[in-house]
């Protein structure tokens, strides 16, 4: 699959971007996949006709993750992805513009990483939140999710792989408004074009402001993270999680 199939972006008339992940059947990217989307997304950005990004999917759900089955065919390919998931989530935490994260579904792995680098979060009321990087055999991604939902609450999710559904995201305020699947871009839609009308120059600015007033740096403790997914792929514990996902059976340690 080509990266062309799997994404697409459109720019509207006042300024509001929408890009489109489309990777039947789970949109789980594979390594060129992931750069390629990072390359967009910083395209958008700095482009000056755009004011705001939304970004959604089609499909069962916003977004797998990794290919798994692609990192069990070829183990070495870890490093790109790595890269290319840093890549993704950098391009839309430091973008220029705001950026919307239109979910629905399973918002798995790297769908919490492009959602906890998001200004702005909207969900569907089917969308389902989760890290189940220790049950795959890796690690990555809570220093995402613990932007959207805190320390505690992220390292519970993280230990034990649970799903969370969008009212409780909403309830503890990191998903902005929950609505219908159907109404899903109407709803991220109407935000972004309120945030269109603004002066260009002020939200751009307000952009690098909020930034500057974060706890930490995000994209650092996103390496951290990753230093130890590397750890963990050496070790025959991650090999058999990975095995068995592929081979769809419980893992035995």
């Amino acid at each position: 699959m080509s990266l062309a199939d799997q994404f697409q972006a459109t720019v509207h008339a006042n300024g509001v971007a929408e890009l489109v992940i489309n990777r039947p059947p789970v949109n789980a990217l594979n390594a060129a996949g992931w750069y390629g989307l990072a390359a967009e997304i910083e395209r958008l950005g700095n482009q000056s006709e755009v004011r705001v990004i939304i970004i959604r999917a089609e499909g069962k759900g916003f977004c797998a993750g990794v290919d798994i089955k692609e990192l069990a065919a070829n183990s070495g390919l870890i490093i790109d992805v790595n890269a290319g998931n840093y890549a993704t989530f950098k391009a839309v935490h430091r973008n220029k513009v705001p950026v919307i994260a239109a979910v629905h579904g399973f918002v798995l792995g790297g769908g919490i990483g492009i959602c906890g680098a998001a200004d702005i979060i909207i969900a569907a009321d089917t969308a389902s939140f989760c890290l189940p990087e220790i049950d795959r055999g890796a690690m990555g991604g809570a220093a995402h999710m613990q932007r959207m939902f805190g320390v505690q609450k992220t390292r519970y999710l993280f230990y034990t792989g649970e799903m969370m559904g969008a009212q409780e995201a909403y309830r503890l305020g990191a998903v902005e408004r929950v609505v219908s699947e159907a109404e899903l871009r109407d709803a991220a839609l109407a935000v972004a074009n309120k945030i269109a009308e603004k002066s260009p120059d002020m939200v751009r600015i307000a952009k690098e402001a909020l930034q500057g007033i974060e706890d930490g740096n995000l994209e650092d403790k996103y390496r951290w993270e990753q230093g130890f997914t590397l750890q963990a792929y050496m070790s025959k514990e991650s090999l058999e999680a990975r095995k068995a996902f592929v081979e769809k059976r419980d893992a035995k340690f």
